[in-house]
């Protein structure tokens, strides 16, 4: 047995009899599942738009080459750089390459699961570099030494009480913020940085392949001012990101919004494609997207399992899921959790090390029928 496998079985086992860990989770799932049916009805046939997004990501993982091949032709165009990073070691060597020819002291980071991937934040520490996590689940993540505990919501399993004791222990506020309070400490704290910051780090929900741009969904706006401060912006983004067409984010804005949130539409919507222009005003002077593999192309080259690399990390599985539910997203022990987690993580890390999340499965059904590109994930 694998010490992953056994770090597995020893946190399930304590989560699952952790009742107040329980009661936070299904308060918090009780009130995305409320919200979720109501964003469901802006579809007026909901089961097409999903069916039409399964074939538009078929499309193009069928033709990823060609598609991230043009992404980056349309991209380099207005001055932007591609760099194509096998693995994790790669991805960090060319950041901290970047950094370093930028003299970067401080990096502010924002909307990327990618970077938790590749452990970017720790690479960064041992060079010295500043790196602060600019969405607030994240900060706060960061504040108590946590990896994120969801996909779209990091801090689901902290209740309001938990942050406001986390933010007094830390950074000397009064224990008994309201939620209100608490932001607007974090956005004092935060606004200052983006200032400082010499590097700005975003992920990207979508590649748009024939207007070499990427596509950024956001309720805080954090990414934006990441993008937009920082004289330097990179993007790091998994090659499955890809969509073919600017058209195609009509749908797949609306689905991600609906399937993570709720929302009809998130509040910051936004396309970024390439550094600043000599006529524009603001923006960073250079823009890197750096489009990382890191096994992918493993998945890509099993066609049972390519299907997987469809999905938008919209989290939906994660919350129909009665072993997510029960478990939480730390017992997985890696940055994907839930069903989408254990179909590609085995892939991703090692069927040796990993394969025991093959079973942390009910075989109900629930994540494939809340999937809005419909993975046939159980």
């Amino acid at each position: 047995m694998s010490n992953s496998s056994e770090s597995f079985i020893a946190k399930s086992a304590l989560k699952s009899s952790d009742l107040e860990h329980r009661r936070k989770i299904n308060f918090n799932i009780g009130k995305y599942n409320a919200t979720v049916v109501q964003g469901k009805k802006q579809f007026e046939d909901l089961n097409l738009a999903r069916e039409r997004a399964k074939n538009i990501k078929w499309k193009a993982i069928e033709n990823l080459d060609q598609y991230l091949e043009e992404f980056e032709t349309q991209f380099t165009k207005r001055g932007g750089k591609v760099i194509w990073a096998v693995d994790s070691a790669q991805a960090i060597e060319e950041i901290l390459s970047i950094c370093k020819e930028k003299n970067c002291k401080t990096l502010v980071k924002s909307k990327s699961m990618a970077t938790e991937e590749i452990h970017l934040n720790h690479a960064l520490e041992n060079n010295g570099i500043e790196s602060i996590e600019t969405d607030l689940g994240e900060y706060i993540q960061q504040l108590d030494g946590e990896p994120p505990y969801h996909i779209v919501t990091p801090a689901m399993h902290k209740s309001k009480e938990d942050v406001a004791k986390l933010f007094a222990e830390k950074l000397g506020t009064p224990p008994n913020l309201t939620p209100e309070e608490l932001t607007l400490v974090a956005r004092n704290i935060l606004r200052k940085k983006y200032v400082e910051a010499e590097v700005g780090v975003t992920g990207a929900n979508f590649i748009i392949s024939d207007i070499g741009g990427i596509a950024i969904t956001e309720n805080e706006g954090n990414a934006r001012l990441s993008c937009a401060f920082p004289k330097t912006h990179i993007v790091i983004v998994g090659i499955e990101k890809v969509i073919p067409s600017l058209n195609d984010l009509a749908l797949f804005w609306p689905l991600l919004s609906t399937f993570g949130t709720g929302q009809q539409m998130t509040v910051y919507n936004t396309i970024v494609t390439g550094p600043r222009q000599h006529n524009e005003t603001d923006g960073p002077e250079e823009m890197v997207v750096i489009l990382l593999d890191n096994n992918r192309t493993e998945i890509l080259n099993n066609p049972k399992q390519r299907e997987s690399l469809y999905c938008i990390r919209c989290g939906a599985c994660l919350n129909v899921c009665p072993i997510f539910k029960n478990i939480g997203g730390h017992a997985y022990g890696t940055t994907y959790q839930g069903p989408i987690g254990s179909v590609i993580t085995p892939h991703l890390r090692g069927l040796k090390d990993w394969n025991h999340l093959s079973g942390a499965s009910s075989l109900c059904g629930a994540c494939t029928d809340a999937c809005p590109v419909r993975i046939d994930l159980h």
